[in-house]
């Protein structure tokens, strides 16, 4: 009996734990990230962009605001992103994660104000990083 008491005092001490630092599962960080990523696609295929812009990281944001100038939604227009298609999969690697699309990969990070994407009009190059059309520094 004391077994089982300490066993089930230690489940509870665990899930405490897990709810106080603000733990999710693994399921729950890879919807997030998704849905931050489709919600970038769709507003940057939107005219003006501006609500995409507010979606990149803050170094992609800047990136394409410098180069090509003269701001993140010209930018974003002069990358022509492709059209993402679905998602076919999201990998969570703590803090960063990738959401492949049919014909996209976007990169995203976490952030205090949740997830932003970090690079998009990704395509993968054979035993060499990722090619990426925006991108921060």
């Amino acid at each position: 009996m004391r077994r089982r008491s300490a066993a089930l005092a230690l489940v509870a001490a665990t899930a405490a734990t897990a709810t106080v630092t603000g733990c999710s599962t693994p399921g729950a960080e890879r919807d997030a990230v998704t849905a931050a990523a489709l919600r970038f696609a769709r507003h940057a295929e939107s005219p003006g962009r501006t609500a995409a812009c507010r979606l990149l990281a803050p170094a992609t944001r800047e990136a394409l605001a410098r180069d090509p100038g003269p701001s993140c939604e010209a930018g974003l227009t002069d990358a022509a992103l492709p059209a993402p298609g679905r998602v076919r999969g999201t990998d969570v690697y703590g803090h960063q994660a990738r959401v492949v699309l049919e014909h996209d990969t976007y990169f995203v990070t976490r952030f205090r104000d949740g997830w932003k994407v970090r690079a998009a009009g990704c395509a993968p190059r054979p035993e060499r990083p990722y090619e990426c059309r925006v991108k921060g520094d």
